[in-house]
């Protein structure tokens, strides 16, 4: 089972997330499930959201407490609450933040990562340049699938496509696509068009 664990502030897109991640596992013939866990619910509360996704059917239920995957929508979050708690050493950690990892205070954190499992992409930037809002979920899953391939690349964008019609749609793609391609670049990857 693959666990993702997304974190973010009420406003930016966090469930939406969630619920396009569990629509790629669905392209690409997987069972998941997208949830999320409210504080107090207001725009800019601190908000999680979870996303399973496993080739058998998914029973349990239980928030996601040793993800795989944390991605993290607002670096605010960094050091204000838990968002590596459970994270094992050979999890994906992937941040929104056009600043590097030195400059995050995250350098020290990823050293004890595999390399290549620690990273972080200008979300925020990418989703002003081709939305014109600054909302970096969809950009944020395209990052995903650059540092993991777990949803691949057409199946994120199908999601999007899926969540967002027309102009949005692809606008949001669009997003993805440059967010995917960034954090291949910056793995020193080569990266593929969908």
């Amino acid at each position: 089972m693959f666990q993702i664990r997304i974190h973010g502030r009420g406003g930016q897109g966090v469930v939406s997330a969630a619920e396009m991640l569990a629509h790629a596992a669905f392209e690409e013939g997987r069972h998941a499930q997208a949830f999320p866990s409210f504080g107090s619910e207001r725009m800019g509360a601190p908000v999680v959201a979870f996303c399973r996704i496993d080739s058998e059917e998914i029973r349990l239920r239980e928030p996601v407490m040793e993800p795989d995957v944390v991605i993290v929508q607002d670096p605010t979050l960094l050091g204000s609450i838990q968002v590596f708690s459970g994270l094992s050493p050979f999890g994906f950690f992937l941040v929104n933040s056009s600043r590097s990892l030195e400059e995050l205070g995250l350098a020290k954190f990823a050293r004890n990562y595999l390399q290549g499992h620690v990273c972080s992409v200008a979300a925020t930037e990418l989703a002003l340049a081709h939305i014109g809002r600054p909302l970096p979920n969809a950009a944020l899953l395209g990052g995903l699938s650059g540092m993991t391939a777990r949803p691949a690349l057409t199946s994120v964008l199908a999601a999007i496509r899926h969540k967002f019609a027309g102009k949005v749609g692809e606008a949001n793609a669009a997003a993805a696509q440059a967010a995917y391609e960034s954090v291949m670049r910056s793995l020193g990857r080569e990266t593929q068009h969908a």
